[in-house]
């Protein structure tokens, strides 16, 4: 961007409202050096789809672009490719000041501190009840988990230990109860 004493806003001969613009138009120069130095103008086609891409793309916004695309059309135009075949420059500005009225956005609301201070408070008592509700919810899945027969991750070591036990007395009165049979029949084993 070229510089005045007073003015940082000031590129190509054109003064930009604000360094934004400004910016944008210094990114823009870029993007048309950068294309001038990778476009083929041997294949006016080729230049005719960079054309329709940088429209459909918006790749422009500001003078310079618009400037750098009207070349681009003359170009095309000198080329033989009629204007039937190369799109318009669409600007989407207004230029008329009654419908720049009609269209400019919309003034932002102003929330007043109180409303801002309820609105959090409102935020703070749903996010506590919420927080409440889902601690009551794991406390639920816990008990039920405890209290439940099934071997889980909280209770199996209980559960195979007591699944064992039973298993171990089963054979332990089986044993007996063989003994107890061979005692009456008089079996020994040697």
């Amino acid at each position: 961007m070229s510089k005045t004493e007073n003015n940082q806003n000031i590129l190509d001969g054109f003064e930009f409202a604000g360094e934004d613009d400004a910016k944008l138009a210094w990114q823009e120069k870029k993007k048309i050096e950068y294309l001038e130095k990778h476009m083929d103008y041997t294949i006016p086609e080729n230049v005719l789809k960079i054309y329709k891409r940088a429209l459909d793309e918006r790749l422009f916004k500001t003078p310079l672009g618009f400037g750098y695309l009207k070349e681009m059309q003359a170009f095309l135009y000198e080329q033989g490719i009629t204007q039937d075949e190369v799109p318009p420059i669409k600007l989407y500005i207004n230029f008329d000041p009654k419908m720049r009225k009609k269209t400019s956005p919309a003034p932002k609301r102003v929330i007043p501190p109180e409303e801002k201070k309820r609105r959090k408070m409102e935020r703070l008592t749903l996010s506590l009840i919420l927080n409440a509700v889902l601690l009551v919810a794991v406390v639920v899945m816990f008990v039920i988990t405890i209290k439940s027969e099934n071997p889980n991750i909280l209770n199996y070591e209980k559960a195979i230990t007591n699944r064992y036990a039973a298993w171990a007395q089963q054979l332990t009165d089986r044993e007996n109860a063989v003994r107890q049979k061979e005692k009456e029949l008089n079996i020994v084993y040697e």
